[in-house]
């Protein structure tokens, strides 16, 4: 296949340069090129064919000079190169294609003259132009897939540097629970630790991948476990779960600071409402609780903060996250587009 690319394009030029050659000079003359002898023919089809092979090498020679140049700094100036090829294909045809027609035919005429000298350059530039563009195109798509690869990186490193932040917000949360459970129930505190444990087995091995939604719910299901046993007895605890959210596929970690928000304020009356539904647009998941009048929460901090920077780098145009907040309550519903299982 290498030998054909390498040789098709010079016979397939020298060819029809040739054959052009020949019936525009059979049309002028009134001669018939097929009525000569066929040992001349084929000396001119090898001579042609020699030189398309001398001309796209030559043309590809001078493609890798300008590359040179464009890599050094000099701005690309097509026209200028175009002319350059132009140039150097006419003094190529005209210092050995005349003298060779001129001692393979009936004399030179200026009519065989200036056939040649436009002809093969012609094919040339035509080729040289087509070549060209397809060597821009793959060097633009290059370009292209270079930006979104290091836009892609770029935005693996900014999720990588939120979830670091993230996790130490969870674990001197989580360590605080145990903390408080040492003086009193040490057995309590060693499950704890376990429950703990799996829940950063969970974020350790579960990191910017899609996971089921059950996977999520059951983290969520365990987190508010190990959040209510440094809960004031007084916490009224409301969760609603829909079974209908199973085998859907969600990227993990983004319900969870909604729930950390809520233990953090929760005041008040001391109710908690958690709901999670499956709707026609996707995940609603809802998040209400009661606060005392002096404390209320503001629709910001960092695991906010976070949590809305990481929805607009995975759903982007897919979500909507909504903060309420009343001297009574504070409300967040979050609306993901779910992907399929």
């Amino acid at each position: 296949m290498s030998v054909l690319r390498r040789w098709l394009p010079a016979t397939a030029l020298g060819l029809l340069a040739y054959f052009t050659i020949r019936l525009l000079n059979d049309t002028l003359t009134g001669t018939r090129f097929w009525e000569r002898p066929w040992a001349l023919n084929l000396a001119e089809v090898a001579f042609s064919v020699s030189m398309g092979y001398a001309q796209i090498w030559s043309g590809g020679w001078l493609m890798r000079y300008f590359d040179r140049q464009a890599a050094q700094g000099s701005p690309p100036r097509l026209a200028r190169e175009l002319a350059l090829v132009g140039l150097a294909t006419v003094l190529l045809t005209d210092s050995i294609g005349l003298p060779f027609a001129a001692l393979t035919d009936d004399g030179l005429s200026w009519a065989d003259g200036a056939i040649i000298t436009i002809i093969p350059p012609l094919y040339v530039l035509i080729y040289y132009g087509w070549v060209r563009s397809r060597h821009f195109l793959r060097a633009a798509l290059a370009r292209q897939l270079e930006l979104e690869r290091a836009a892609h990186e770029n935005v693996l490193t900014e999720l990588k540097f939120l979830r670091a932040q993230y996790h130490p917000h969870f674990l001197f949360n989580a360590l605080n629970t145990v903390y408080f459970q040492m003086d009193e129930d040490v057995p309590a505190a060693k499950h704890s630790l376990e429950q703990l444990a799996e829940l950063l087995r969970y974020q350790l091995y579960d990191q910017q991948q899609p996971v089921r939604i059950v996977q999520e719910l059951q983290y969520l299901r365990s987190y508010l476990a190990l959040q209510r046993l440094r809960s004031s007895e007084k916490l009224r605890l409301s969760v609603e779960l829909d079974p209908q959210l199973h085998e859907q596929r969600l990227y993990p970690l983004l319900l969870l600071p909604l729930l950390e928000n809520a233990f953090k304020y929760v005041g008040g009356t001391y109710e908690l409402r958690v709901s999670a539904e499956l709707r026609a647009d996707g995940l609603q998941f809802r998040v209400v609780n009661s606060v005392a009048a002096e404390r209320t929460p503001r629709p910001g901090g960092i695991g906010l903060d976070n949590l809305r920077r990481r929805l607009q780098l995975l759903y982007p145009g897919r979500h909507a996250l909504t903060l309420n907040a009343s001297p009574t309550y504070f409300a967040a519903d979050l609306t993901l587009a779910l992907l399929p299982s």
